[in-house]
């Protein structure tokens, strides 16, 4: 993987006509004929359906390819490297090195075509450093937006990324204190999780008082606010509170999955989005108590998505071998096979739609003039088989190609 230096990066401002035999705008339109996206100083001027090169242009011709918008992952961890033991290969390292490992995750992220991440979950704000950096190094690495360390109770769901906060007023101040820092989102911890021994999934951490304080906080700071709820009663306190969003949303009880068709209903009727938590390399082990449960996810998210609810996929990356920071393109592959989506939606709940949750979609999710160009160009045509998002071609960010 050879990303674009500054020098490099910087010196690529003249006009592009990016052509391939295909290209998906992230919405609704699927054209052939030799589209071709023309980008100017990072922005998409116009796509033309002709193959048509204006005067001046330097052509990309990426022959058998279709185009499409840079992928939006809705939800990775950085400062987790994706080993057996993400917690204790953190705490072992001092910020400067878990720095380095988020950039190269990051690079490792952009090199797949995701050109925007959405860090739920950092240690100490480092990734606030991290977008800094890419902000003026746009070639380096993808959007990033951050949430800095994750609100949760002392000793609660991962606690030693520095965000407990406990009662009413502890949450009010934690989002007051985050938000002065500049993060991009509020994330709260309304259950336990896996990762972090003595709490428990399927319990809920805070209660429908402090997770309403802290959405009414962050709101009134322009601030979105997801919530990380496995439990029933954390999804539907989450959901009673106002949140903009909801991460993984798995209903779990103490030993298995139990649906609950009124919160269900109650999500969809909120416009609560929810951010499934997909993508799994092949081969990858998946824990067994999360493994045995599967075929129960798979059939709790078919009810969320016939009850109207919008689905976003946030891989979670990070957290342990399964989930690699590149492993998103593989969750398009389970949206289709596991879940039955049409390809074109399993391609949206990647470009579009999490640019709309992540507040970007005035800039992401899109191959539209005005839009930034990240693009991704990929071999085939994922519409007839998501496979063909794992076979990339180029990648560009803003108008840099860096693969």
């Amino acid at each position: 993987m050879n990303l674009a230096s500054p020098d490099v990066a910087s010196a690529k401002r003249s006009i592009q006509a990016i052509r391939a035999a295909r290209l998906f705008d992230g919405d609704e339109t699927v054209v052939d004929g030799d589209p071709t996206v023309v980008v100017e100083d990072g922005r998409i001027v116009s796509v033309r359906h002709d193959g048509a090169v204006p005067s001046g242009a330097e052509l990309v011709d990426l022959g058998d390819a279709t185009l499409l918008p840079g992928l939006v992952d809705a939800h990775v961890h950085l400062a987790f490297d994706g080993s057996a033991d993400p917690v204790g290969a953190l705490a072992a390292r001092d910020d400067a090195q878990v720095l380095e490992g988020m950039r190269a995750a990051a690079r490792t992220a952009l090199a797949a075509g995701v050109t925007t991440v959405r860090d739920l979950g950092d240690r100490g704000y480092l990734g606030l450093r991290l977008r800094e950096e890419f902000a003026h190094d746009p070639a380096a690495g993808p959007h990033l937006l951050t949430a800095g360390p994750p609100i949760t109770v002392t000793r609660g769901h991962c606690w030693y990324l520095g965000g407990e906060a406990d009662g009413v007023e502890g949450v009010r101040e934690a989002v007051r204190a985050h938000a002065e820092r500049g993060v991009d989102v509020i994330k709260i911890m309304a259950s336990g999780g896996e990762l972090t021994p003595g709490t428990h999934s399927h319990l809920s951490q805070y209660g429908l008082d402090e997770l309403r304080a802290a959405v009414a906080e962050a709101h009134r700071l322009g601030l979105p606010i997801t919530a990380h709820a496995h439990g029933g009663q954390a999804v539907a306190d989450a959901v009673e509170a106002g949140v903009d969003s909801v991460e993984h949303c798995s209903f779990f009880t103490e030993d298995g999955v139990e649906a609950i068709p009124e919160i269900i209903e109650r999500i969809a009727r909120s416009g609560v989005v929810v951010s499934a938590t997909l993508g799994v390399i092949p081969g990858g082990a998946v824990p067994p108590r999360i493994a045995a449960r599967m075929a129960a996810l798979t059939d709790l998210f078919g009810q969320i998505r016939k009850a109207g609810v919008t689905i976003v996929c946030g891989t979670d990356a990070g957290i342990g071998p399964p989930k690699p920071h590149d492993v998103l393109p593989h969750a398009v592959g389970m949206l289709v096979r596991m879940l039955g989506w049409p390809p074109a939606d399993a391609l949206r709940a990647v470009t579009s739609l999490p640019a709309r949750l992540c507040r970007v979609d005035h800039r992401k999710g899109r191959l539209a003039p005005g839009m930034d160009a990240d693009i991704l160009a990929v071999a085939g045509d994922p519409l007839a088989d998501p496979a063909a998002l794992l076979d990339v071609r180029a990648v560009f960010r803003l108008g840099h190609r860096v693969r």
